[in-house]
């Protein structure tokens, strides 16, 4: 069976949230396996096995979040030259940019060769004092159904082959 895996992390629930509206719209959109992988669980035997990704993470000072970016640190070169041509998309949740953060995970894709067949949405939460970092996130309609979408595009793409 075709396999999506949807990696993500998560502290205050914002990219949960986007990850979770992407993993229910996946699965409403083709026979397919969707696997719903928190980052600091998923590993290099995760990736070998799905055919495609779907990737959600915030941006912490400018960067993925560690824990995000621990888990690629982990994975990189243990599927390096493994999983070339595989689709992906991914989401960003930001406090004010995220502009960085995509950047840093799109590269990383680009190192391993991986196909991107969607933009890279930012979803930008607006919060900028240690109180509005630190709480828990409530993500808007506009920016869930934006992320669904992306989950259906993938589940579709996958179940046709068109990827």
């Amino acid at each position: 069976m075709t396999t999506l895996a949807i990696i993500w992390y998560s502290r205050t629930g914002g990219s949960r949230q986007l990850a979770q509206a992407a993993h229910d719209a996946a699965k409403e959109a083709g026979d397919i396996e969707v696997r719903f992988l928190p980052a600091e669980e998923a590993g290099a035997d995760d990736l070998l096995e799905a055919d495609g990704y779907i990737f959600a993470c915030p941006e912490n000072l400018a960067a993925i979040a560690g824990v995000m970016k621990a888990f690629f640190d982990r994975t990189y070169y243990e599927v390096l030259g493994r999983i070339e041509g595989r689709p992906y998309a991914a989401m960003i949740c930001a406090g004010s940019d995220g502009e960085n953060a995509k950047k840093q995970l799109e590269r990383i894709c680009t190192g391993w060769r991986l196909k991107r067949v969607a933009d890279t949405p930012i979803v930008n939460v607006g919060a900028q004092t240690k109180d509005e970092i630190l709480a828990e996130k409530t993500i808007g309609d506009d920016d869930l159904a934006k992320a669904r979408e992306l989950g259906a595009t993938l589940g579709a793409g996958l179940e046709m082959g068109v990827f």
